[in-house]
């Protein structure tokens, strides 16, 4: 019998995280290139041209590719005739394994996890404890992957029970054409079929890290109803128009994945799960000989782009000159560069600030005349100003867009994603503008900060309010002043006829 020391499945899990903060699968890298070169939509090609910049950053610089480093999701089948030898559960050391690796000096990773999901919602500090699921399974090895999951896209996982008769196709378009673009597109479709609820969710959480090959699919055909299935929906799912980011373009997914299993006959459950730009997983199979090897993906699967040229057209805007005038000029889909003095803010602060508000006190800072960037970053190591740093979801500060724009004067808000109705009313009643910047490059976006430092509210961690002096920040104009978004525009313009190109 095979023995697994628990050093080893600890060093491995560990460096699996990591490993893949800063590495995307190159097949992702590959197939995201393909859809680069292809794609017409200018707003989708630059935003598709950042996250490969910033893709191959982060490979030289091994720093996360995006701020929001994950949940971390352990699948571990473990062979029949393998022997792990534990000093206490599974779940204890796998924990362990993500304390170290998101705890680590030289490349320390976001904590995300919260405690208690219904009360104060304390962070963990160190990301534990992991998404663990395990199976016994035939074999004497234990075969592992780790995975990364960030919440913009898990936010967008949906689950329903059709009735044996209904499409499973017509379900995902309609259901993807309401997600918006908070998921980060383009990504990865994790579709599971039958079981029961939690079984088509398990399927459609593992299909996610089947290797993406729509490519070599679409060039011999389907096999069986499943291929032909997922030719259906990754091309009608593009043909939505959603794009990059949701700015309208040809490409929304890259390759659609589907696991089935036995059902009850009165059931069809189906779940969905979409992976954004920031696909991060890896496999490996430990056999007793010692802790995985992880080695580096090659340089040349990632096409030079020069964003200079991207950028040659982008309009300079001082952030400490934020006039009406110059708010008015703001127009869908244009390109910005940012210089200036920007404030941050995410859900907690923003909660905190319109409860002061709403009790007669003065806020902490000045928003007026000001730009608020909702993000939480990565800690800076070495001689970093800050560390990765890109958008994270604006829909969840809708509810408080209003009250703020109202009480403070802010001129700008800066997310990734598109706006509700009642923040793009409150945007145009206020006379105030939107812009995102790229979901999934965030190292890149983070170049762009030469100073930061803490001003307000420093117990909320990544939460707090930093005030940052950022120079030549690229974002683009979603909601103008008069409360027009790119993306309502942008897909509308791009969408087609599933089959046409």
């Amino acid at each position: 019998m095979k023995v697994i020391r628990e050093a080893d499945l600890i060093d491995s899990i560990a460096e699996a995280l990591q490993y893949i903060s800063y590495y995307h699968p190159p097949d992702f890298i590959r197939a995201l290139a393909a859809a680069w070169e292809r794609e017409e939509s200018p707003g989708a090609k630059d935003a598709m041209a950042q996250i490969l910049v910033n893709s191959r950053m982060c490979a030289l610089g091994r720093r996360p590719i995006c701020q929001d480093t994950g949940t971390a999701n352990i699948t571990i089948r473990v062979g029949a005739g393998a022997r792990l030898d534990l000093s206490a559960g599974l779940q204890e050391a796998v924990d362990e394994a993500v304390r170290r690796a998101y705890r680590l000096d030289t490349n320390p990773l976001r904590a995300s996890v919260v405690i208690d999901p219904f009360g104060a919602r304390r962070n963990s500090g160190d990301n534990t404890p992991a998404m663990l699921t395990t199976e016994i399974v035939a074999g004497d090895t234990v075969d592992i992957h780790v995975s990364a999951k960030g919440g913009g896209s898990e936010n967008k996982a949906r689950f329903n029970v059709l009735n044996p008769s209904a499409s499973v196709a017509d379900w995902v378009v309609q259901t993807v054409e309401t997600l918006g673009a908070g998921w980060c597109p383009p990504g990865i479709l994790g579709i599971g079929v039958g079981g029961t609820s939690d079984k088509a969710m398990m399927l459609a959480k593992q299909a996610l890290n089947d290797p993406i090959d729509m490519f070599e699919l679409q060039r011999r055909g389907p096999r069986d109803r499943t291929e032909e299935l997922r030719l259906e929906i990754h091309d009608r799912v593009n043909a939505l128009g959603i794009g990059a980011q949701g700015l309208g373009g040809l490409t929304t997914v890259l390759d659609v994945k589907i696991r089935s299993f036995p059902t009850h006959a009165a059931s069809l459950p189906v779940g969905l799960i979409p992976n954004c730009a920031a696909t991060r997983h890896v496999h490996f199979v430990l056999d007793g000989s010692g802790p995985a090897v992880f080695a580096p993906p090659e340089l040349a699967d990632w096409p030079e782009i020069l964003l200079d040229k991207a950028n040659a057209n982008a309009r300079r805007i001082d952030l400490d000159a934020l006039t009406d005038e110059v708010i008015a000029s703001l127009t869908p889909g244009e390109t910005l560069l940012l210089s200036g003095t920007l404030l941050t803010g995410r859900d907690a602060a923003h909660k905190r600030m319109v409860e002061i508000l709403d009790h007669g006190g003065a806020l902490p800072v000045d928003l007026k005349g000001r730009a608020i960037y909702y993000v939480g970053p990565v800690d800076a190591v070495g001689d970093e100003v800050i560390g990765p740093a890109g958008p994270t979801t604006s829909t969840r500060m809708d509810k408080f867009a209003d009250r703020i724009l109202a009480a403070t004067g802010l001129r700008l808000m800066i997310g990734k994603a598109e706006r509700g109705p009642a923040a793009i009313e409150a945007i145009k009643r206020h006379g105030a503008a939107y812009l995102i910047a790229v979901g999934g490059a965030a190292y890149l976006v983070s170049k762009a900060i030469k100073a930061a430092r803490p001003v307000a509210f420093e117990d909320l961690g990544m939460e707090a309010i930093y005030e940052l002096k950022v120079e030549d920040m690229p974002v683009t104009v979603a909601v103008d002043s008069e409360g027009n978004s790119i993306h309502a525009t942008g897909p509308a313009k791009w969408r087609r006829k599933s089959g046409s190109t």
